[in-house]
């Protein structure tokens, strides 16, 4: 277990809403996916290909499931430095993906329908293998990502289990507005959300990363330990609304090492500069100049 996490444990309440809101956050993104692949199913009176999506699906959530409980096993069987290491190593491929998968988003989200309908009409005449590895690939994407964002968010919380609990509120949470949606009980523009909780995950990672650098030195791979940014420690109390969000969510803490102020700071304003700059703008169509006037008059 982390000798980092366990002097700074969040409270339940926390590590509930924090690890909701990614799973509500990711469990919608997953959502939308399966939401448009089985309504161009049924559009194209193709239902007996359903199975085929919902196949992809359930493997796709049980690798996933492999994936975070072999981390998570990985680092929670572990102690002291060995342990720091493994957490803040954990941490920053996490970061590393999930800033990867942001930024890919944020010009895949606007066509994010028409591609996947576009796969889908080929996957269909593909046959089975297809369509699977269609929903598995397109829900997998987003089921990594999750278990990358809970392993770097679990770590600060000394082993407990509740994160997971809150993780599995939010996808059903998801799971609910995703029907919602598929029946039209509710409207969601997918650019605006894309971008939105983009935006979140990106403040999470900035936190993900400060604990992971913090890590580092704590195991003693990264220097600079000991050089704080600043102290808040006497005035702060980390039992108020504010301290458990802070600290549960983004990962704050109130005597950060310049290395990890440094990380946070760059790390923030260099990728949501990246992802906040304008898209390209599509070539337009040349104009074809007007035709020349071949007609020759007849003479009188």
């Amino acid at each position: 277990m982390s000798v980092l996490a366990a002097a700074s444990t969040p409270s339940v309440a926390t590590q509930l809403f924090g690890s909701g809101l990614i799973g509500l956050r990711e469990g919608l993104e997953a959502g939308i996916v399966v939401m448009i692949l089985a309504a161009y199913l049924v559009k194209a009176q193709r239902r007996d290909a359903l199975k085929w999506v919902w196949l992809g699906v359930a493997i796709a959530v049980a690798m996933v499931a492999i994936i975070f409980f072999a981390i998570h096993y990985g680092t929670s069987t572990v102690d002291g430095l060995t342990a720091e290491i493994i957490a803040g190593v954990a941490s920053l491929v996490a970061v590393v993906i999930v800033t990867i998968m942001v930024l890919w988003m944020r010009t895949a989200a606007k066509n994010i329908s028409g591609d996947l309908k576009a796969g889908m009409e080929k996957a269909l005449i593909a046959g089975p293998v297809a369509i699977l590895s269609l929903s598995f690939f397109a829900v997998g994407r987003e089921g990594v990502e999750t278990a990358l964002l809970m392993v770097g968010y679990a770590e600060n919380t000394a082993g407990s289990s509740w994160p997971l609990v809150g993780l599995l509120l939010g996808i059903l949470l998801a799971a609910v507005l995703t029907v919602a949606m598929y029946f039209g009980a509710l409207r969601l523009n997918l650019t605006t959300f894309f971008r939105y909780t983009a935006i979140f995950l990106i403040v999470v990672a900035a936190g993900i990363l400060s604990y992971g650098v913090r890590a580092l030195q704590t195991g003693n791979v990264l220097p600079g330990g000991s050089n704080l940014a600043f102290n808040l420690t006497p005035g702060y109390d980390p039992s108020t609304w504010y301290g458990t969000v802070l600290a549960g969510i983004f990962n704050f803490r109130p005597d950060p090492t310049v290395l990890q102020a440094v990380a946070w700071v760059v790390y923030l304003v260099v990728v949501l500069a990246l992802f906040l700059r304008p898209l390209p703008s599509k070539p337009t169509e040349p104009t074809a100049p007007p035709a020349l006037d071949t007609h020759v008059p007849e003479k009188s």
